[in-house]
Formats: structure tokens, C-alpha cells, sequence
């Protein structure tokens, strides 16, 4: 028997187990380390290595054969991942020295490191305290940086043995380790990071001591206690973070920076210099600053401003070979590469992050159109040569001329990982990706030229059932993300699969990105500055009306919309406050009070609490509680500690209280992901019952 599409998406994980990543290129560009599990419902996630001459790979490490890959994580391993969201297993994660000689990686909180190079070398489990996490090789090789316990520790691998660099003064100090704000919202995965020579090594100090204390508890099992969760809501304090320069030989030196900025974004070291990259609380400035390794003392280097906010762009600072910065800055309404101070990009082109840096060349995303990202290379004497002419989303790493290439597009399934060197030969990088058996019927609706509308118009897609007949009308289902920072509507097959299965069921889908959306400019990215509701709210309802301009066919009398996180807030809200134009509304995971979100993205946009109350009050569902006239299904996980659950809680609270009725799915034991089979796929069956019986079939 076929298995169903819900079925088949959870068992997968979306479609992404047995596909390549995590790439890595050894310094000579003779090998290429990724990660990918042995098939395409296989979680367990092995490190393989490509050799780039002959196109020949072998497994490097296999988590079955080293040990039991379900064995539990350490906690703080799971808060990474949650952080990460990482739903597969096995080894999720490695680093390697300079050469890539020498991988580290972790197991259930077991160190094992592999010798890349020799034929025949198996990977070894080493003897350290447990609950080992985040591994990292010195530049050469010789020792091992781990955490555990809350404290950096350096493993020997000539003598076998550990030491401790910084043990926790308390319960609450943990070194070594990104705090909650710079995983979850900087990206910063990290807390330390060696010196280019392995003498030294840039710790952060992370103190959560001033961070109010929630409890999440498990209402399905009273006799487990609660989990207690260390959370920065808007406008009260963060953890602090401090950053220690600790010497092999036992020393320790403070690094100060004379603004206080309360967030560090970036860590690079390079032999050119070390530089750190920090934010004030307002984040209205962003600035490097480079540090004296002997002193730990720091000097300017560059900064950026911005009236609201600045953004923190993935892969810089950075240094070219000959000791030059990589930056970027928004000038001309783009985002632009800029090579010490100078813009090198030109303003049709926005910069998305930088990825490597090889010597002389910069490696980098960036789009022209707002729904593709293209790979580029800048090299002074050379210029700009985008290196991915086809419309897609792209990624690659590049070292010793090597360059890796991966990437989606419309017109087939899955990600495709091309290696090509320097030489010019090339080889591809195999995907064990199960393929999805479903191909969406989509049309992509750009703004109307020559219209006023144009520079704020919603880019959208239409996604109509598979035997859809000319003619026949549709419920229309809105499936929108419809937040800042991130984008649904992307020239790649893999982001509307989901979308295409609701159209199955028979619904016309509309996907749309509004202003906030990446890769437009800065303009409109700002535009929801202050009032995250009306400008996402408006650009959801004029992307129906364009959807239903160009295709008879919707029936805008119904109308359902759908949404997790920012999008199950945008759900909710579109019932609440236009519900002329929204019948039914199903909210997953959503934001209802943006004084319970975190610091660091609410107050980018609304500001502090203290200080711009109506913001909050603007943006805020629970005011609006007595409008309900549609139905609203609120769904949540109970294990969620990214969008706690008291969000929907105090929702239907308010709702009962207003005498409007709702239904509530609580989700016991899930998290903001649903990586559990059952639970993913049981929730798009639900949500398509709910919305038939709501808005009727076709």
C-alpha cells in the first residue's frame, strides 16, 4: 500500500534525509567532507568524504557501527539542536583542523575524533567527562576544544588527556556555549574559537543569573518535574556575556569593549587579526571591533546605523588574504559587499551572507530577483561572476579553488551538490533523498508593472489542484509564513510541497511574502517597524486579491488561511481583524502577546516595552479576543520553549472570557518542531478536516 503524503513528509523529515550538506573542502581541494544519511527515511546521519579527483566517496564515520544512535543527548546537546531545528539524528554536526586532516564530532555526548587521511582509519572514542558537546580541533590538529559540564576543557591527543581552560564560578555560568538570544536569533552557534596558531583560545562567559525563570511543565505526565526555562521576554534582562581570552599556559585576559553592548554577533580570527562584532540593546548600530590578543583590549573598525534596527549578516567580518575587511553595509536601498569600506556590488544586487572567503575571493549570496538566491564570486581584478545563471536558491563552500555548488530550483526535485575544481573537472555529490511524488502546479505572480503599488506589492504563489479543470471554483487556503526575516515564496520546487498537498484536497493555495521579507531592501524591510500586524496583515489580503485576479476560479466567499509561529499569529490575526475577507483560520505555534517573545527579535521591531507600549498594544491578539467570528483552531506544542504555550493559553483564555468559541489542540511533549512522525502527520489531516468542514470542499 502507497503511503500517504503526510505520511511520507514526516517519515522524511520533508523530504531532507539522505540529501548532502555540512560541507566541508580540505586545504588542498582534494576532499570534501559532508553529511548525509543512507537513504531518504534513514535519520541516522553519517560523515562521509568526496575525493574531488575521482569522485569516489566512503563513509567516514557510521553512528550504527560506532555505537547506539538513539542513545540519549545531553541537555544541552537538545537545546542546540531545538535551536538549530535539527530533526535528524546521528552526528548533525563536525569540525575539522586547518587541513581537515582531523574531524572531532560527538555521539551522545561521547568525543570521538577521526583521522581523515590515512586509509583505513576508523574513528575513536576518547575518554573525557561526559555529556560532551560542540567539538572543535586547533588549527593543527594537536589538541581537541570541547564543553562539558559548563566548562571548556582541551583534550590532548598526544597524552590522552583533558583539561579544564574555565570551569563555571555557579550554577547559572556556562563558558563555551552560545547563550538562548545568539542561537536563536543570531545564528551564533558557538562560544569559543582557537587562535590561528592553537595557543590560545577567545571563550564566551555566559551568566544567566539575571534571566527571569519560566517552567514548562508536562500536563500528560504530573510526576515529571517541570522544566525550568531561563528566558528573556521583551524588556526584561538577558544573560551576560563576557569574553576571555585563555592562554594554554593557564592565563586569562578580559576583553573589554568601552560601548557595553549587550549582544555579541561574531567572532572571527584569522592571521590578520582578531575582530568582534557586537549590538546595544537597541540594536540601531552594529560594530566591529578588533581586539589585542595581549591585552584584550579593543579599537573600532567600522560600524553601521539605522534608524530601526541594523541586521546582522551571516559571515562577516572577514578578512581577504591580504588582510583587507569583508563587510557589508545598506547603501542605495541594497545590501552591499564591501571590501574595505569600498562597495564592490551594485545596488540591483542585495547581499544575502557571505559564505568563504579563498584567499583573494569572496564567496556569497545575493539575489536580483527577491524570490531567487544566486551563488557569486568577487575577486579584485576580476569583478563579480555569479556562478549559478539558473533560477534557484543556492548555497556552496569554496577553499583552494575547490568550489561546492548546492541548490534547488523549480524544475526538479530535491537539492543537487555539484563539486568543481579548480582544474575545471567536476563531480556530483549524490542525494539519497526519497523524491516526493508530487510536483507543484504553481504560478508566481511579481508585482504589476507600472502601477503604484509596484515597490510594496506582495510577491506570491498560486498553487491549484493537480486535476484542476478550467472553470472549477475553489475554496481559497492562504499558507503564508508573512513575517520579517524570512522568506515562503523562493524559486525552488521543495518550498511548495506542502502547499501543493492542501491543494490536492481541494483548495486553491496562495503562498505570499510581504514587506519585512529578506531581499528587497531596506525600505521595505523597515516598513513593519513599530506594528508587526497591519502592513503583514495587508499584504496577505492583497496578495488574495491578486491571486484572484489572475485566476477566476478562487472563490474569495472562502477563504481559510493557515500558519505556524509568525504565520500562526498572521492566522489568528486574519480572523480576528478581517474577518470580511478571512473565514477559518488555523494558528500553530502562534505569537499572541509579543511581550512573551523574546528580547532580542521583538524589541528589533516594537521596541522596548517600556518605552513604546502601543507597539506592543498594536501588535497585540489579546485586545481583540470578543471580534472572533470565524472559527479558529489553536494549536500547540506543550515543550514548545521557543513560543511558549502560554501564548495560545492566554489566546483561548481571553476568547472564553469574551464568550467566543475556538477549538484547542494541545500537543503534549512537542516542541516549536514536530519532528515526531505521528504528530506531523496527523496534523496536516486534521487541519485539512477542519478547514473543509469550515469553508466545504470543492
Amino acid at each position: 500500500m502507497t503511503e500517504s503524503f503526510p505520511r511520507r513528509q514526516a517519515r522524511t523529515r520533508r523530504f531532507t534525509l539522505g540529501a548532502p550538506r555540512g560541507f566541508t573542502i580540505s586545504a588542498d581541494g582534494q576532499r570534501v567532507l559532508f553529511l548525509r544519511s543512507q537513504g531518504g527515511t534513514d535519520p541516522v546521519t553519517c560523515l562521509w568524504s568526496l575525493d574531488t579527483g575521482t569522485g569516489v566517496e566512503r563513509v567516514v564515520a557510521d553512528p550504527r557501527v560506532l555505537g547506539d544512535p538513539d542513545a540519549e543527548l545531553p541537555a544541552e546537546e537538545r537545546a542546540r539542536r531545538e535551536r538549530a531545528r535539527e530533526q535528524a539524528g546521528g552526528i548533525v554536526g563536525y569540525a575539522t583542523d586547518r587541513a581537515a586532516g582531523l574531524a572531532a564530532f560527538t555521539l551522545a555526548g561521547t568525543l570521538y575524533v577521526a583521522d581523515l587521511v590515512t586509509p583505513g582509519a576508523t574513528p575513536r572514542a576518547v575518554s573525557t567527562p561526559p555529556g560532551v558537546i560542540d567539538p572543535r580541533p586547533d588549527p593543527a590538529g594537536q589538541r581537541v576544544g570541547y564543553v562539558s559540564g559548563g566548562a571548556l576543557w582541551l583534550y590532548d591527543l598526544s597524552t590522552g588527556t583533558s583539561t579544564a581552560l574555565a570551569e563555571p564560578e555557579s550554577d547559572t555560568v556556562r563558558y563555551g556555549l552560545a547563550d538562548f538570544i545568539a542561537a536563536e536569533e543570531m545564528n551564533r552557534m558557538r562560544g569559543y574559537w582557537w587562535a590561528p596558531d592553537g595557543e590560545a583560545v577567545l571563550v564566551a562567559r555566559v551568566d544567566e543569573a539575571p534571566v527571569q525563570r519560566w517552567h514548562l511543565a508536562d500536563p500528560a505526565n504530573p510526576e515529571r518535574t517541570p522544566t525550568e526555562l531561563a528566558y528573556p521576554a521583551a524588556g526584561t534582562p538577558n544573560a551576560v556575556t563576557e569574553l576571555y581570552l585563555l592562554g594554554r599556559d593557564g592565563s586569562r585576559t578580559a576583553v573589554t569593549w568601552p560601548g557595553g553592548e549587550e549582544y555579541l554577533a561574531e567572532v572571527y580570527w584569522d592571521d590578520a587579526g582578531l575582530l568582534i562584532t557586537v549590538l546595544p540593546r537597541d540594536q540601531r548600530a552594529i560594530r566591529v571591533l578588533r581586539v589585542d590578543p595581549a591585552t584584550g583590549t579593543t579599537s573600532p573598525v567600522t560600524e553601521n546605523t539605522d534608524e530601526h534596527w541594523v541586521d546582522v549578516v551571516s559571515g562577516v567580518p572577514a578578512h581577504l588574504a591580504d588582510g583587507a575587511l569583508v563587510w557589508t553595509a545598506d547603501l542605495d536601498d541594497a545590501r552591499r559587499l564591501l571590501i574595505d569600506g569600498d562597495p564592490v556590488t551594485p545596488p540591483s544586487l542585495r547581499v544575502r551572507s557571505v559564505l568563504d572567503i579563498d584567499g583573494d575571493t569572496v564567496l556569497f549570496t545575493a539575489n536580483e530577483d527577491p524570490t531567487e538566491v544566486r551563488l557569486w564570486t568577487y575577486r579584485r581584478g576580476d569583478g563579480l561572476n555569479c556562478l549559478t545563471p539558473e533560477p534557484g536558491v543556492f548555497s556552496g563552500r569554496r577553499r583552494a579553488g575547490t568550489t561546492v555548488i548546492a541548490g534547488q530550483t523549480l524544475d526538479r526535485h530535491g537539492v543537487a551538490a555539484v563539486v568543481h575544481r579548480a582544474d575545471g573537472r567536476s563531480a556530483p555529490i549524490a542525494s539519497l533523498a526519497e523524491p516526493p511524488d508530487l510536483t507543484p502546479r504553481l504560478t508566481l505572480l511579481p508585482p504589476s508593472s507600472g502601477t503604484s503599488a509596484e515597490p510594496r506589492a506582495p510577491r506570491t504563489a498560486v498553487l491549484l489542484p493537480t486535476d484542476h479543470r478550467p472553470g472549477q471554483r475553489l475554496p481559497v487556503l492562504m499558507d503564508p509564513y508573512g513575517g520579517p526575516h524570512a522568506q515562503r515564496v523562493l524559486a525552488a520546487r521543495g518550498a511548495y510541497l506542502t502547499s501543493q498537498w492542501f491543494a490536492d484536497q481541494g483548495f486553491a493555495v496562495v503562498v505570499a511574502d510581504g514587506r519585512g521579507a529578506p531581499g528587497r531592501g531596506r525600505a521595505y524591510e523597515r516598513a513593519v517597524a513599530g506594528d508587526l500586524a497591519s502592513p503583514p496583515l495587508e499584504d496577505q489580503v492583497a496578495a488574495l486579491e491578486l491571486a484572484a485576479a489572475a485566476h477566476p476560479e478562487l472563490d474569495t466567499s472562502r477563504v481559510g488561511i493557515r500558519g505556524w509561529s509568525f504565520g500562526g499569529y498572521l492566522a489568528a490575526l486574519a480572523v480576528l481583524r478581517r474577518p470580511d475577507v478571512f473565514h477559518a483560520a488555523v494558528a500553530g505555534a502562534p505569537v499572541t502577546d509579543w511581550a512573551l517573545y523574546d528580547t532580542f527579535y521583538t524589541e528589533r521591531y516594537l521596541g522596548h516595552p517600556d518605552t513604546t507600549p502601543e507597539a506592543y498594544q498594536r501588535s497585540s491578539l489579546l485586545g481583540d479576543a470578543a471580534k472572533l467570528t470565524r472559527p479558529l483552531l489553536l494549536i500547540h506544542g506543550l515543550a514548545d520553549d521557543n513560543v511558549v504555550a502560554a501564548h495560545t493559553l492566554r489566546l483561548s483564555a481571553a476568547l472564553l472570557a469574551a464568550g467566543r468559541p475556538h477549538s484547542v489542540l494541545p500537543l503534549s511533549g512537542v516542541t516549536h518542531m514536530t519532528p515526531q512522525e505521528e504528530v506531523a502527520e496527523n496534523l496536516l489531516l486534521l487541519q485539512v478536516d477542519f478547514l473543509r468542514t469550515a469553508l466545504g470542499g470543492r
